[in-house]
């Protein structure tokens, strides 16, 4: 028999320690430590199934020459977008992770992948294990695309799940949410670091054992981070994030790991009274409410993932009666804003300590790259003068605190994209300039001169 032991598990880095305290002496963090009761056979027995098929499919090693590829083929998902970021679609065997913040969409998503995945002629079983049946079911008949022959199962033991997917041998298996299933033979509590990597083990070698198709839903920090263990994100193959502001309708999954092909694709989409719909062009709808010649706003040419796309940035200036004026932030990162005004005061000559700072970004989208620092730093200047920036003009480029415009990458597949919406003038770094159809490139070495090229010096 087995014997029991407890011990103390730190949820961020997964160290265990024999005794509880207030902080993990690994990894540093406080009041990570968490009680559980263990079963060494349970930690055994997932270590062999993990490596079951392969044990089973080959004792020798073999010459690379002489692997099979042809063994597995991507089969496509139904949902276009999917596939896209994916590479083809599905791979059997797989075993991806979906995560993203509470109401953004991912049990949506995960509903419409299963149903047509269904449609198609294959089949799928979805697992809720925070929702009941009939609650999944009126879900599907709001969003109306949910065939009634779809697999069912509402339940929180693993052990169900291992069943029902050894009865039906379902082609994809959907599974919301990995932190809520349990695995009766691991003492610790549901969504405790044991639980969750025990159970994600178990899935993992059975997707490889019966070649199906699994998406695990998972949940996210208040941070943004997955919940759970590290260990999660190395046991599966791929690694999805569902983000976006659920003020807005915009939504984007981005893949920060694929196994089977680049990681770095976006897919956007919108959400809508019928489910999540994708969109084939996210620029034309983020730039459809524009207003051309408005202080404070400018456009400029992003990359997320490896998908360009045009942001419109804006901002607003205003006398403050606050000793410490307000910088208000949607969007874009607040330190990076700090480093703009100051360099915006030292090295162009802008009088900006005393104002209050509003920044957004149009359509709920987050610009974190240093290549819309030319952009902000014109939008900013732009609003503090009054004076609006051309109607057809773009900018990027990287900021340095010198005040130097930096290269950044990509940039003719930036200027291709404002090109095709008819921007006519880039204003771009120096030392990067490239060629693009369409559009007269501007060079631009430091800030003040970007500033007194288009009449915002101060």
């Amino acid at each position: 028999m087995a014997r029991a032991r407890t011990a103390h598990r730190c949820a961020a880095c997964e160290s265990s320690f024999p005794r509880w305290s207030g902080r993990c002496l690994q990894c540093g963090a406080w009041n990570s430590l968490v009680a559980e009761t263990d079963v060494a056979s349970s930690r055994g027995e997932l270590v062999a199934l993990s490596r079951q098929r392969q044990t089973r499919a080959n004792h020798t090693p073999l010459a690379l020459g002489e692997v099979a590829t042809d063994t597995a083929v991507v089969r496509p998902s139904g949902l276009a977008e999917l596939d896209r970021l994916l590479g083809g679609g599905l791979l059997p065997g797989s075993v991806t992770l979906l995560g993203g913040e509470p109401g953004i969409g991912k049990s949506t998503l995960a509903l419409q992948l299963a149903a047509a995945v269904t449609t198609s002629g294959r089949r799928a079983l979805v697992v809720s294990a925070e929702e009941t049946a009939s609650q999944v079911r009126r879900r599907a008949e709001r969003l109306g695309t949910a065939p009634r022959e779809l697999a069912l199962l509402a339940t929180t033991s693993l052990h169900d799940v291992l069943a029902a997917c050894a009865a039906e041998r379902p082609e994809l298996l959907v599974l919301d949410s990995i932190q809520t299933i349990v695995d009766p033979d691991l003492a610790s509590a549901p969504g405790s670091v044991g639980q969750v990597s025990g159970c994600a083990a178990r899935l993992v070698a059975l997707s490889k054992e019966l070649d199906i198709a699994t998406v695990l839903v998972g949940h996210v920090t208040k941070d943004g981070a997955l919940a759970g263990p590290k260990l999660l994100e190395h046991l599966v193959d791929t690694v999805c994030a569902f983000d976006g502001d659920r003020r807005h309708e915009l939504r984007l999954l981005s893949v920060s790991k694929h196994r089977f092909g680049p990681s770095g694709e976006l897919g956007v989409f919108t959400m809508t009274a019928a489910g999540l719909v994708a969109v084939p062009d996210p620029s034309g709808m983020l730039l459809a409410d524009r207003r051309p010649g408005v202080p404070g706003n400018a456009v400029v040419p992003v990359v997320e993932g490896r998908r360009p796309l045009l942001a419109e940035l804006q901002t607003l200036v205003a006398s403050s009666p606050l000793a410490n004026p307000r910088r208000a932030v949607s969007g874009v990162s607040a330190s990076r804003l700090s480093i703009l005004l100051a360099v915006l005061e030292q090295r162009a000559g802008c009088r900006l300590a005393g104002l209050d700072v509003f920044t957004s970004v149009v359509g709920g989208l987050k610009v974190s790259e240093p290549a819309a620092d030319l952009a902000l730093a014109l939008a900013l200047a732009s609003a503090q003068t009054g004076r609006g920036l051309p109607d057809d003009v773009v900018a990027c480029g990287e900021i340095g605190l010198g005040g130097e415009v930096r290269r950044v990458s990509h940039l003719g597949r930036r200027l291709a994209e404002a090109a095709r919406f008819g921007f006519a003038c880039a204003l771009v770094p120096a030392g990067g300039a490239e060629a693009a159809t369409g559009l007269r490139l501007v060079p631009v070495s430091d800030l003040r001169e970007a500033l007194e090229l288009l009449g915002l010096a101060a």
